[in-house]
C-alpha cells in the first residue's frame, strides 16, 4: 500500500543512518549500496507518476530494439524529471538523499546536477562500462550519483556492476559510452586487477558511485522494465570547468546555463538540496 503524503514527506526527510564501514567503504571503493534507503510503500507511492513521465518523453518510443544502437538498446533515458513531475521532485530533493550524498562525499552540503530515469526495457541491452565524469565539465570529483531502483533488481534485470577503486585509476576518462569502452575499459580493468563486483538489489536499496567510478550492467533478460531514477549531487562549491569535449559542452548549455566557467554552479537548475548547520559541520 503507497504510503500517505504525509508519511511519504516525513520518509524523504529523516535522516539514514550512516555507518563508519559504509563511509570507509565508500572512499576505497569509490561506491557503496546502502540497505533499506526508502520503503517499499514509499517507492509504490513514487514509481507510477515517474514511470508515466519516463514513458511519456522516451525518445525511442515505438523504434524496435533491434533499431536502435548500443546506447539505445541500454535504456530509456530521461533528464530532470523533476521540473515536470512532483513525485519525482520529492524523490529529487529528498532531504534524507541529500543529506547522505553530502556525507559520503564529506562535504558541507550538496547541489543538484541533474537527475533522470534510467529504464532498462524487458529484452534491453547491457550497459556499456564507462565513468559519469567524462560527460561533466566539474572542477572536482566531489560528485555522486545516487542509483534508486524503484523496485527489487535481481541480477537478471541488469544491476550496476562497479570496478572497486576505479575512481583512483585514470581508466577510460576519455571515452563516451559506447561499444568501444565497453572492450577498452573490460581490459584494462583485467590487466589491473581490479575486482568487479554486481549484486541484485533489495526493495529500497540505493547505491551511490562517484563521478570517475567505472561502472556497467547488464542486459534485462526478463519481461519486465527495470525501472530507476537517479540524482546526481555535486559539492556545495562546485565551480564549472571549462568543456574538455562537446559533451561536457552540451552539459554545461542543458544543465546550468546561466553559469560561467570558474564560477560556483548555482543556476536555478542546481538548487541546493543540503546543507549541513553550523554545529553539525563542526562536530561531524
Amino acid at each position: 500500500m503507497p504510503a500517505s503524503p504525509t508519511s511519504l514527506e516525513a520518509a524523504l526527510a529523516e535522516p539514514y543512518p550512516l555507518t563508519d564501514a559504509a563511509r570507509e567503504q565508500f572512499r576505497e571503493d569509490g561506491f557503496v549500496r546502502l540497505p533499506k534507503v526508502f520503503s517499499a510503500e514509499v517507492l509504490a507511492g513514487l514509481e507510477p507518476a515517474i514511470t508515466a513521465d519516463t514513458l511519456a518523453h522516451d525518445r525511442h518510443a515505438g523504434v524496435p530494439l533491434e533499431d536502435r544502437d548500443t546506447y539505445g538498446k541500454a535504456f530509456i533515458q530521461v533528464g530532470n524529471l523533476w521540473e515536470r513531475c512532483p513525485e519525482a521532485r520529492s524523490l529529487t530533493f529528498s532531504p534524507r538523499l541529500a543529506r547522505i550524498a553530502a556525507e559520503l562525499l564529506d562535504t558541507r552540503g550538496v547541489r543538484l546536477w541533474h537527475d533522470q530515469a534510467l529504464y532498462k526495457e524487458p529484452g534491453g541491452g547491457f550497459t556499456p562500462w564507462h565513468a559519469d565524469q567524462q560527460y561533466w565539465p566539474m572542477a572536482s570529483g566531489l560528485c555522486v550519483t545516487a542509483w534508486i531502483p524503484l523496485h527489487a533488481v535481481p541480477l537478471e534485470m541488469g544491476p550496476l556492476s562497479f570496478a572497486r577503486g576505479s575512481h583512483r585509476k585514470r581508466i577510460g576518462r576519455e571515452l563516451a559510452i559506447s561499444d568501444a569502452s565497453e572492450q577498452l575499459i573490460q581490459e584494462a580493468v583485467r590487466n589491473q586487477g581490479l575486482i568487479e563486483l554486481v549484486e541484485p538489489y533489495a526493495v529500497g536499496d540505493v547505491s551511490f558511485h562517484l563521478g570517475w567510478t567505472l561502472h556497467r550492467a547488464g542486459p534485462n533478460t526478463t519481461v519486465h522494465p527495470r525501472k530507476v531514477h537517479t540524482v546526481i549531487f555535486m559539492d556545495i562549491d562546485m565551480r564549472l570547468a571549462k568543456p574538455k569535449n562537446d559533451a561536457q559542452q552540451l552539459d554545461h548549455e542543458t544543465w546550468t546555463p546561466s553559469t560561467e566557467i570558474g564560477q560556483v554552479m548555482a543556476d536555478p537548475r542546481n538548487p541546493v538540496l543540503y546543507e549541513a548547520a553550523s554545529s553539525e559541520a563542526t562536530t561531524g
